[in-house]
């Protein structure tokens, strides 16, 4: 058989068995959410689906944002508490006037475009301050960042019991900021769009920019771009900036998503968006990650999420299997990566 003037070649013992380790991770999954769909097939309503893309819009925020530091061979432990710093700062400025236990109670309504702002200006800055540490120091940033989770829940727990209330959940939200949210444009949810407006410009820039190939290649071979002109301190810098920009926004779509925001708000999002990514090929080797496989790892750990507590699967069971794909994933990229070099 000749396709083109060229013959098409067998798969050998060999190929079938590169094939398996590289989609080993992504094959389990859909036997878990096969079994899922057969124990409960009304997994697959329209609703479900809904609720799925719903919660994956800010877990792909997030991935996106972690992402980008993995690609440069790092990784960012303090997500989860900036998340958690944007969510108390967007809630506490957007609370409605008639709410009881306003954190401001002074405070005048302000256009949504404010807190986002404010929001974003500060995770920036924290997550810059992790990326100055490992830029300038040559710091590990699993180090970096765990420094920087560790004091800024100090930080966010102070800013939360600073209101005038005391140290209490932070609700009552202001109902523009509500449904600028969770509310529908054209029948789609507001958070998907937002989702996607997020890929795109994500997508843009990783592929369409000076920056993204400065960041594909540090990710490759951080002396070699550096010799070749990267300017590798201020491109680690922009990209831990750009996370917390990221970040910011997750934050604040957040704690509106959920309905309230506390010092707790955001703890543990990290594992669930570095898994996602791994997943999703974005490889702890450095100088490898898509778009589309940030999107398709979000999804499918959102649908496993989902599914085993549409099922009713015990929480700690569900902890254990997450934590069994998180390893897989990291070991079948080590692998991967090891045979490569």
């Amino acid at each position: 058989m000749a396709l083109l003037g060229k013959k098409i070649q067998p798969m050998t013992k060999e190929d079938w068995k590169e094939l398996l380790l590289k989609n080993a991770i992504l094959i389990v999954i859909f036997l878990i959410i096969i079994g899922i769909i057969i124990k409960e097939p009304a997994f697959l309503s329209t609703t479900v689906m809904r609720n799925i893309l719903t919660q994956s819009a800010v877990r792909l925020i997030l991935a996106f944002g972690v992402g980008g530091i993995i690609i440069i061979q790092g990784t960012d432990l303090s997500l989860g508490r900036i998340v958690g710093f944007s969510a108390i700062i967007s809630g506490s400025l957007l609370q409605r006037l008639d709410y009881a236990s306003r954190f401001y109670p002074d405070l005048q309504p302000l256009p949504l475009i404010v807190p986002l702002l404010i929001s974003c200006a500060a995770c920036a800055v924290v997550s810059g301050v992790s990326g100055l540490v490992v830029a300038k120091f040559k710091i590990h940033p699993f180090l970096a960042t765990l420094g920087m989770m560790i004091t800024l829940y100090g930080v966010m727990s102070i800013y939360f019991a600073s209101g005038d209330p005391g140290p209490q959940p932070i609700g009552g939200f202001d109902n523009r900021y509500t449904n600028f949210v969770i509310g529908t444009t054209l029948g789609i949810p507001n958070l998907v769009i937002y989702a996607v407006i997020v890929s795109i410009v994500v997508w843009i820039l990783w592929n369409k920019t000076t920056f993204g190939k400065n960041l594909y290649a540090i990710g490759g071979n951080p002396e070699a771009a550096k010799v070749s002109g990267v300017n590798v301190f201020k491109t680690t810098i922009i990209v831990f900036i750009i996370a917390g920009i990221l970040y910011g926004i997750g934050g604040f779509l957040e704690a509106a998503r959920i309905g309230s925001a506390n010092n707790g708000t955001g703890n543990g999002y990290e594992l669930d968006a570095i898994a996602a990514c791994v997943v999703g090929g974005i490889s702890f080797s450095g100088g490898v990650g898509k778009v589309s496989g940030a999107i398709i790892g979000v999804l499918l750990f959102t649908i496993i999420s989902y599914g085993m507590t549409f099922i009713g699967l015990d929480q700690y069971y569900q902890y254990i299997i997450k934590g069994a794909i998180i390893v897989a994933a990291v070991a079948l990229d080590a692998k991967r990566y090891i045979k490569k070099v």
